[in-house]
């Protein structure tokens, strides 16, 4: 009896060990005709341990780069696809860069910030005076993310102006959006079910007694 500790490790294991063995056992055939057909046989076989993935593109590509793959690129067949290479499979990606810029109210978050600063490359004009009131109120909108007791509209006024340095000003006659309207539209809605009430779901058409209809009277003997 063999045992999965004295066994080669599988290489994928979705298509099993008797699929590495069939690889393995080719690898060994010196004919290279021979080895040709065991690979089409193997590829076949292996298509059929996952039918659902036939739809896939390219699902006769991965199946090729797999058998390879399962037989550490020692399998020398001939192959309707470019072979795959050891050294191509460890590629490590590349590192992704992060920013090191520094956020001065992280709770709004850096998507807040790349909107400032593209609206202080804006032309003065009525478009970027709109731009400035929106950002004013999801200033605002966020601010009431974080604390939903209140907060002062000088306080975001003063945010604005800190994350924008200086550059961004509000008109004397806007008015921000009241914290109640904004509160409401973030509120979860109310669910219309009584508390304590196990079925909520009311019949539209209650079957009532029907009492013109004489009850029928019980046959004596």
């Amino acid at each position: 009896m063999e045992y999965n500790s004295t066994r080669n490790k599988l290489i994928i294991a979705e298509y099993g060990r008797n699929v590495q063995k069939m690889i393995e056992h080719a690898v060994s055939v010196e004919d290279r005709e021979k080895r040709n057909q065991l690979a089409k046989g193997i590829i076949r076989v292996m298509g059929q341990i996952n039918p659902h993935l036939r739809d896939v593109a390219d699902f006769t590509h991965k199946l090729w780069d797999h058998l390879f793959i399962i037989s550490e690129f020692k399998l020398d067949v001939n192959s309707p696809y470019p072979i795959p290479t050891e050294e191509i499979l460890n590629i490590k990606p590349e590192q992704v860069p992060y920013t090191d810029k520094k956020f001065a109210f992280r709770h709004y978050g850096r998507n807040i910030e790349l909107m400032i600063d593209k609206a202080t490359t804006m032309e003065e004009g009525p478009a970027k005076e709109r731009i400035i009131q929106l950002i004013a109120n999801h200033l605002k909108k966020s601010y009431l993310t974080w604390n939903r007791d209140s907060v002062d509209d000088e306080v975001i006024v003063e945010h604005l102006n800190i994350m924008s340095k200086g550059q961004l000003k509000l008109n004397e006659n806007f008015k921000f959006n009241s914290s109640f309207d904004i509160l409401a539209k973030t509120k979860p809605p109310i669910s219309k079910n009584k508390p304590g009430n196990n079925n909520p779901i009311k019949r539209n058409n209650p079957i009532k007694k029907n009492n013109n209809f004489p009850q029928a009277k019980r046959k004596e003997n």
